[in-house]
């Protein structure tokens, strides 16, 4: 049996555990609030540009491979995933990293060429220990509290590079969608070629014309709209990982509450024997 002195200093020790622990949700809570306005934010933009995309490609006829159509072939697959460079944050990591693995398992059985590009540190641990020669590259953003725009710039610029020299046909990322503190979504969505939503309700209405022409338009606009599309599942990403992470030092919190009950229980009758 552990003496009095090694209670007391386990006690002391949960304690100060929990003190970090407390911090940590307190520090999390407030980063989600502004994470959260980002992320929602950035849903009507992110899906405006693709009902524009859509409405354009109606009328576009694709000559070769381009952003928009794909190559026509679904050998070679880039695979995209987000996660943090920090853990503490529950299964929010291993959930994103598991789904991409079953992915990258899956289309190898189906005789599929895949290449990985991870987006934080996480996913490249987790990803390394069974596909390490498929990870092409590893991009950890900076550590704050907000992404900038210009650094998914340069992550969209590489991924384009990528395709122009023919490296993958058909390109997706992994991230969490943000639904609450509790719940965060893993979501696997595919870039390129796009996927446009189908507007059922404007399916019979006069086309629109745009100027200048769909072709000008769409060499602009394809490329801004890759940056979009990984910028708000990033900015989805960002807030999932801060309400994951709050939940999860919560849970904490109330666990060394817990054991301090039990040890301070067992110290009072250790003493009083």
């Amino acid at each position: 049996m552990a003496s009095l002195k090694d209670l007391k200093n386990r006690i002391k020790s949960v304690k100060s555990t929990q003190k970090i622990t407390k911090a940590m949700k307190m520090v999390a809570a407030a980063k989600l609030r502004r994470a959260q306005e980002r992320a929602e934010a950035a849903r009507p933009y992110s899906d405006r540009m693709a009902q524009v995309l859509a409405s354009l490609a109606s009328g576009y006829n694709a000559n070769g491979a381009n952003l928009l159509s794909g190559t026509g072939q679904d050998k070679n697959y880039l695979l995209i995933v987000a996660t943090s460079n920090r853990g503490l944050a529950g299964a929010f990591n291993s959930s994103i990293s598991r789904a991409a693995n079953i992915r990258v398992n899956k289309l190898l059985a189906e005789g599929k060429n895949v290449k990985i590009l991870c987006i934080g540190k996480k996913g490249y641990d987790a990803l390394k220990r069974n596909h390490k020669q498929r990870i092409i590259n590893t991009v950890e953003l900076a550590a704050k509290n907000t992404i900038e725009f210009s650094e998914v710039e340069a992550i969209a610029a590489q991924v384009i590079e990528l395709f122009h020299k023919g490296e993958f046909d058909v390109a997706s990322i992994f991230y969490n969608k943000f639904q609450s503190a509790i719940s965060q979504i893993v979501t696997e969505k595919q870039i390129i070629p796009l996927s446009l939503p189908v507007n059922e309700n404007n399916a019979d209405a006069t086309p629109s014309e745009f100027e200048p022409g769909e072709e000008e338009i769409l060499e602009t606009l394809l490329p801004r709209n890759l940056a979009v599309q990984i910028f708000s599942g990033l900015l989805e990403n960002l807030a999932s990982e801060h309400g994951a992470r709050m939940t999860a030092m919560d849970n904490a919190t109330r666990n060394a509450g817990d054991m301090i009950q039990k040890l301070t229980l067992v110290y009072n009758r250790t003493r009083q024997a």
